[in-house]
């Protein structure tokens, strides 16, 4: 019996990409009794499943299918996998973030999009008080807990993670992104060539001279929020502005070009000025208080796209699509799950959480996504289930595995649409 009828068709996708090979090409030194590639693919199915932490393992190790999923005949204990996870170096880590990298860089290659969107970003995942690398940091929902910061770069077209470092609490969010956005694009480059325009869109805590020309170097559309610090003198120009252009409901802009004089640059600014019925927090209204103005909050983007201040704000409200991704990934795929006090244990199982993600949407656009009209907002580009509708659809379906006639048959009870569905997904995986 199993509980889990959906998993093989996961299983086939999974074979289709080559997966068991590549893991343990990239793990072979890890060792073990069981196999790195296999252990890996438990813990995909333990996700898949709906599991998240290593000890709900003894509540599906008798589910032959999950075993048929990973290709093992006796599931090993939470303990067993997390002594495995403790062997993880800095250079298994690497090994399995580059992976992850591959295979989400061959699913953009086969979808031939016409352009790529990223959105870089940190996001807090509290820990316990004796986990190895975590500091206290920015958290402003539990200041007093130590965490991990991982950096993410999120495909904005397809909702794929395309690369995720971890970082320990206390340091600056834009710490090791110049790194990051360097490799990304090189890994981007290799595999969909140079003519395909990719774009940056970034918060104002990596409006940083090496990352500002960094993308210049490589021609790279970026769009960055700007902090209205005083060197830059954006409070000035605000201040003396007379006409402001109307760009959405309550939300008006004008441009400039903006010298950064400290950094050799010479840079496009649209600065935005958004009505609101109330005084804003954080000095939003930048002490620019007028009775007869009423109050505003004011941002700025600086960008070298050519879009006009209405398309750029349209644009850089689509940023806000990764935040969905990142709740799911939290919530379904538990990125949030801290499984061991060791560093690199912790961060092995975030690149296997991200996996687990990257091949579950890598599935959907092979076998049930539809496209959806395009948007200015630059945000995902099909129509795609979350992993809560999909496991409640396919994977948590009860089935008895049988062997008539010599072969294996899952046998499943009888459900036109449930059947339909199945179908559709096979047969779009040997297409």
């Amino acid at each position: 019996m199993t509980s889990y009828g959906g998993l093989e068709l996961l299983r086939r996708y999974v074979q289709r990409l080559d997966l068991p090979r590549r893991l343990g090409a990239v793990l072979a030194q890890l060792g073990g009794d069981y196999g790195s590639h296999r252990l890996v693919l438990l813990i995909l199915g333990l996700l898949y499943s709906g599991a998240r932490r290593l000890e709900h393992l003894r509540y599906v190790a008798g589910d032959r299918l999950l075993g048929r999923f990973c290709g093992l005949a006796r599931i090993p204990t939470g303990r067993t996998v997390a002594n495995w996870l403790k062997r993880f170096t800095r250079r298994e880590v690497a090994a399995l973030r580059q992976l992850n990298t591959a295979v989400v860089t061959e699913e953009l290659a086969r979808l031939g999009l016409p352009r790529l969107t990223l959105d870089v970003d940190g996001t807090v995942i509290r820990t316990g008080m004796q986990v190895a690398w975590a500091f206290r940091g920015f958290n402003p929902h539990h200041r007093k807990d130590p965490s991990y910061y991982p950096l993410l770069a999120h495909v904005a077209q397809t909702g794929h993670i395309l690369r995720l470092t971890n970082r320990p609490g206390n340091v600056h969010d834009s710490r090791g992104a110049t790194r990051l956005l360097r490799e990304v694009l090189r890994d981007l480059r290799a595999r969909v060539g140079r003519r395909l325009p990719l774009e940056v869109r970034l918060d104002a805590a990596f409006f940083q001279e090496e990352i500002l020309k960094l993308l210049a170097r490589e021609r790279i559309g970026y769009a960055v929020k700007v902090g209205f610090w005083q060197w830059l003198g954006l409070k000035a120009l605000v201040a003396e502005r007379q006409r402001w252009r109307r760009v959405a409901p309550d939300v008006a802009a004008f441009a400039v070009w903006l010298p950064v004089e400290q950094w050799g640059l010479r840079l496009r600014v649209v600065i935005y000025r958004k009505r609101v019925a109330h005084r804003t927090r954080k000095n939003f209204q930048l002490d620019l208080f007028s009775p007869d103005d009423g109050h505003c909050e004011y941002s700025a983007v600086a960008t070298n796209l050519g879009l006009r201040p209405r398309a750029l704000w349209h644009f850089m409200a689509g940023r806000g699509a990764q935040e969905k991704t990142l709740a799911e990934l939290k919530g379904e795929f538990a990125l949030a799950v801290v499984p061991t006090n060791h560093y690199g244990a912790n961060s092995a199982w975030q690149q296997l959480s991200v996996l687990a993600y990257n091949v579950s949407r890598g599935f959907q656009l092979t076998t049930l996504a539809t496209p959806k009209a395009r948007s200015r907002k630059r945000t995902f580009r099909f129509l795609l289930r979350s992993m809560r509708t999909l496991r409640f659809l396919l994977i948590a379906r009860a089935g008895r595995l049988s062997r008539i006639n010599g072969r294996n048959m899952l046998r499943l009870a009888a459900n036109p649409a449930a059947e339909r569905l199945y179908t559709q997904i096979a047969e779009r995986l040997v297409a």
